[in-house]
């Protein structure tokens, strides 16, 4: 997806305090906010503190202690792209978009995407380190590339989740064939002999009546990514973004969400509808009065609360993207709504 252009207008907005000193000669500092502007968010918790991490240059990083006033550091998670990057994905530099963080084996795992626009020649590494509050960040290499001609999906968006057996999993996908899954090793990288598997799509195979793509000629029309697993209550819970990011106030981002008893599928929606067929339940969407569209979600159980947090395109703020968070509560049939506030 076309990231480039609306991120640059997140950095600039979220970097605004510290840039005019650093532009002095002084290095940048962190300041505090109620608004971060943020793209592709995804969050963690340790030792009483919350953590986010984005899009942006090298992986923007921010820390919070009640998800209210915001700490944005200045520097990112990764000061130096490693060579594979560079290697793997032709053109690639050292943008890096949404970003996944977990904790397993007591460990912290983080993968990132490296991708050029509209072109699925891309790559998800790996970062690890025991602890948030350690300084830095091991590089763990890559964990799946796709290739422009070789496959027909894209390897950006990753997602971890850990299935009831403690088996790693990884989905991730843009466009193309739409939404990815494949089991990891342990050493959370695509186990021995996996191969993906599509879970997800904006619209049927067999529908040849598709809406036309008016961003890209490469991606076809298959309209879906960012894809994020939370389980609750006996199923998983597949959230995924329909329609088009990154296009500031003209962006139509909206999630839905499918589930599943298993964490491969295949998910299907309150109708039961198979989200590989375009099945897929209304979650959030713009409301032309907050924000133009929301999209690329996370979801979590955390400190005993079930928190939904993504970005939405600011109607105050011209269509920047900012911090969207809601508390999820479900209905009785066991699906996610999301509460208005805080």
């Amino acid at each position: 997806m076309k990231r480039f252009l609306s991120i640059v207008v997140v950095l600039a907005m979220s970097t605004t305090l510290y840039s005019q000193s650093h532009h002095k000669g002084h290095p940048p500092k962190v300041f505090l906010t109620e608004t971060p502007m943020v793209h592709d968010p995804v969050m963690a918790y340790e030792d009483s503190t919350y953590y986010i991490y984005a899009t942006g240059m090298g992986i923007q990083q921010m820390t919070s202690k009640d998800r209210k006033i915001w700490t944005v550091q200045p520097e990112p998670v990764m000061t130096v792209m490693p060579q594979w990057t560079r290697d793997s994905v032709p053109g690639f530099t050292h943008h890096v978009w949404a970003p996944d963080v977990i904790k397993w084996h007591g460990r912290w795992w983080l993968a990132y995407s490296c991708s050029t626009f509209g072109k699925n020649g891309s790559a998800i590494g790996l970062l690890s380190k025991p602890s948030l509050a350690f300084p830095i960040w091991k590089d763990e290499g890559c964990i799946v590339t796709s290739k422009d001609k070789r496959d027909n999906w894209n390897a950006i968006d990753p997602n971890f989740v850990i299935d009831d057996n403690d088996q790693p999993w990884l989905v991730w996908g843009s466009f193309w064939d739409g939404i990815q899954l494949a089991k990891l090793d342990t050493t959370m990288h695509i186990a021995k002999g996996e191969c993906p598997r599509t879970v997800a799509r904006r619209y049927s195979p067999k529908n040849h009546n598709r809406m036309p793509n008016p961003t890209s000629k490469y991606a076809g029309t298959n309209a879906i990514e960012a894809p994020f697993i939370m389980k609750h209550g006996g199923y998983y819970y597949l959230f995924v973004s329909w329609d088009y990011c990154c296009m500031g106030s003209k962006s139509t981002y909206r999630v839905v969400v499918g589930r599943s008893k298993t964490v491969d599928g295949p998910y299907v929606d309150r109708d039961g509808n198979d989200m590989r067929e375009g099945g897929g339940t209304p979650v959030i969407a713009g409301d032309k009065k907050l924000f133009e569209a929301i999209g690329h979600c996370a979801a979590y159980n955390m400190n005993g609360e079930d928190i939904y947090i993504s970005h939405g395109y600011s109607v105050k703020h011209k269509g920047a993207a900012i911090l969207v968070q809601r508390p999820i509560k479900w209905t009785s049939d066991g699906w996610p709504e999301l509460v208005d506030s805080l």
